[in-house]
């Protein structure tokens, strides 16, 4: 749905609610800008601003479709822009990625927002308190949109951050549930890092197009400068994920080696304990069984010889397995 339409004049916006024809005609006045904006687009709903724009077919696809990556197309007059905005859920720790799709063209903005991300109508606001800078065109306008989405950067490059620090604590911690939180955090990095890498070339690009000495080619060096800056911070971030989850696979691999360490002394001193058991055990056993010709039972000292046999074996059994440390 359409959220918002207006016509600029010299920067300043003219009061009421265009039409969308009055404003694609007004566009082409010098000194005019129309200014629409779009959240969620249907197909029918976005034919007519496509064919008052003369919006290119691939283009308006694309708006309509989403699940872009970042990019700067150029169809005729026309220029394309896709940006992914972004935001750090502090609840769920997760990163949530929206897309913006921007058109400009001679007197003219359409900003298509596929989510709530980010806040068009607080650039906007920001712009007409600066008439100065809407007045330069529909180039400021993108530049303006370009610098919200990488300035919201930074609180996600920091609640990545803030996540880093707890996994670092899991895995020189306790270590619990570690490897399923540093695979998460590492999709999240990565789909991060898609959103901030074209914009280095998209900001290029949009520079080349402006004259050096103009006010448009230093903010545009400024977004440039941010989006280099974030995409160091989170291929830093990623690097660091890397050495965790090897520290992590180590220190796990570690563990259940002493794990399997513990279990077999434990097993050694059950199965020592048992052969001293059964030692004597044996013993009582064969005196046990009361036949007449074994020699031992009308002997006078049969019964202290075979309590002594007993002793000794358990004796000595003892002293051979805790020589070798079985106990």
């Amino acid at each position: 749905m359409i959220v918002d339409q207006a016509l600029y004049r010299d920067g300043v916006r003219q009061p009421g609610r265009p039409s969308l024809s009055e404003l694609a005609s007004d566009a082409a006045q010098s000194g005019s800008l129309a200014w629409i904006d779009i959240r969620r687009p249907g197909e029918s709903e976005f034919a007519e601003v496509a064919s008052l724009f003369h919006l290119h077919p691939l283009a308006v696809e694309d708006a309509i479709h989403a699940h872009q990556r970042p990019k700067l197309e150029r169809y005729g007059e026309t220029q394309f822009c896709v940006l992914r905005p972004a935001r750090y859920v502090e609840p769920t720790e997760t990163v949530e990625f929206d897309e913006l799709h921007v058109f400009i063209g001679p007197g003219f903005v359409i900003s298509v927002c596929q989510g709530d991300l980010p806040d068009v109508a607080a650039v906007r606001a920001s712009l007409e308190r600066r008439p100065q800078v809407l007045a330069e065109g529909p180039p400021a306008v993108l530049h303006a949109l370009m610098d919200r989405v990488v300035d919201d950067y930074s609180p996600v490059a920091d609640g990545i951050e803030g996540d880093l620090d707890d996994i670092e604590d899991q895995v020189f911690g306790t270590g619990d549930d570690a490897s399923r939180r540093i695979y998460q955090l590492t999709r999240e990095v990565i789909g991060f890092q898609r959103a901030i890498q074209p914009l280095g070339d998209i900001s290029e690009r949009l520079m080349d197009a402006e004259d050096p000495s103009s006010e448009e080619h230093r903010y545009l060096r400024d977004v440039h400068d941010h989006a280099i800056r974030l995409g160091e911070r989170v291929e830093g971030f990623r690097e660091l994920l890397d050495r965790i989850l090897q520290v992590n696979l180590t220190l796990e691999a570690k563990a259940l080696a002493e794990a399997s360490n513990e279990q077999t002394v434990e097993t050694k001193k059950i199965s020592a304990w048992a052969a001293i058991i059964f030692a004597p055990t044996l013993v009582g056993t064969i005196y046990g069984m009361n036949f007449k010709n074994m020699p031992e039972l009308a002997w006078e000292w049969g019964y202290p010889f075979a309590i002594l046999l007993m002793v000794v074996i358990a004796v000595v059994l003892y002293v051979l397995f805790k020589r070798r440390r079985w106990i």
